[in-house]
């Protein structure tokens, strides 16, 4: 089902899931939606529609996503976007230069990671190209057309400018439309946005309709670290699962990243994926905190299937088909019947090998279509100079 905010559409089919896991989620309050309200259980105190069908959240739903900062580097970085006439719905900070990471407390700061959201992208670069035509590379020359297809037609759907001074800080600010971040939040399509929304994040400018799409993409990262983790684990292993989730299948994860990054994200800021994920993990039913960091899950394959059930849409797909494969070979045919089909994966022996494929599957080729993209968005010396930085860091990693 869709629902019309000023000309923008959210698919609750993908939302509705979210009640499993969250008791006072949002939902639809007038009568017009009353329907739609039952189908997706949501609590008609969190959720309220406008006369001008646009939509507001509660201030208390998703608070976790607000993660503390230190009040005079948040101004700092939230007055970077006062640098833009173009208007951004969302934004967020992140990386190692905005929460740390080991390995990095000794070295020179490293450059800022912003994305911004926007509601129209040609009209956005326009804007923006007319005030800051040094942000781009040779690209900009060919106006604000041609740098829009280049977003949104390759790769994860995101246009780059990195090495930017600005406010005597540098920055990387990536632009990405709000409809392609909210469809990756909701249905993993890339898992390259969603991915890096699924570890802490610094909101700057908050839209509500991001705020619930990011609720369930958390959720989404929760439920298929638990489906990818043995019976018993400890709240490490589980955020070390979650970080990793968007790793898996990024060849860049081989080749100038960090081999020891995922650990680096969590051993530095474990408090931060405690704000996020912790009233998440209380309200999922089949999971539960045993003492001393340690959880512990329900691996009956009832349970296990509920949850196959409730992955994202992409990811859901790509584990049917690997699991497809899987009968091919045995020379059975595939189950018509969708339950049948979850129950036969959650008693598979192979279940969670059927998952890690399915998101190689999903990040690897625009992982490195975006990593191409750079170059042209960049322009060959910044491109040059960002690699460089990522393999001095590659190089520079403790071993």
């Amino acid at each position: 089902m869709l629902i019309h905010q000023s000309s923008k559409f959210i698919n609750f089919s993908s939302v509705r899931f979210l009640s499993t896991t969250i008791p006072k989620a949002a939902t639809l309050s007038r009568s017009t939606s009353t329907e739609s309200a039952k189908n997706t259980s949501y609590n008609n105190s969190q959720y309220q529609n406008k006369e001008n069908n646009s939509f507001r959240l509660s201030p208390d739903f998703g608070k976790n996503q607000d993660l503390p900062i230190d009040n005079e580097f948040k101004e700092n970085l939230k007055k970077i976007l006062f640098n833009f006439n173009a208007p951004i719905r969302y934004s967020f900070a992140y990386g190692s230069g905005v929460f740390a990471q080991k390995g990095y407390e000794l070295k020179a700061k490293p450059m800022l990671d912003f994305i911004f959201a926007v509601s129209h992208s040609q009209h956005w670069h326009s804007l923006n190209l007319n005030k800051h035509r040094n942000h781009y590379s040779l690209m900009g020359s060919l106006g604000s057309r041609a740098v829009t297809i280049l977003q949104d037609d390759f790769g994860a759907g995101i246009y780059f400018n990195p090495h930017i001074e600005m406010n005597g800080m540098e920055i990387k600010y990536g632009v990405i439309s709000i409809d392609k971040m909210c469809k990756d939040l909701l249905d993993w399509e890339t898992l390259y946005i969603a991915g890096r929304m699924h570890k802490p994040i610094k909101i700057l400018q908050d839209d509500a309709r991001v705020r619930l799409s990011q609720q369930v993409n958390l959720a989404s990262a929760l439920r298929t670290a638990l489906l990818m983790l043995p019976k018993d684990f400890s709240e490490e292993q589980l955020y070390l699962t979650i970080a990793g989730i968007s790793y898996e299948g990024d060849f860049r994860r081989y080749l100038g990243e960090n081999p020891h990054k995922i650990k680096n994200i969590v051993s530095k800021q474990a408090d931060a994926f405690k704000i996020l994920y912790g009233e998440l993990i209380e309200g999922f039913p089949n999971v539960s905190f045993v003492g001393n960091g340690n959880l512990q899950q329900d691996d009956n394959p009832k349970a296990r299937a509920s949850m196959l059930e409730k992955l994202p849409k992409t990811l859901r797909y790509k584990v049917r088909e690997q699991y497809g494969f899987h009968l091919v070979r045995k020379g059975q045919p595939l189950p018509s019947d969708d339950k049948e089909v979850y129950r036969g994966i959650a008693t598979s022996d192979e279940y969670a090998k059927y998952i890690k494929a399915g998101i190689r599957e999903i990040v690897f080729r625009p992982a490195i279509i975006q990593s191409l993209k750079g170059i042209l968005t960049a322009g060959f010396i910044k491109s040059t100079r960002y690699t460089a930085n990522k393999l001095g860091k590659w190089f520079s990693r403790p071993h």
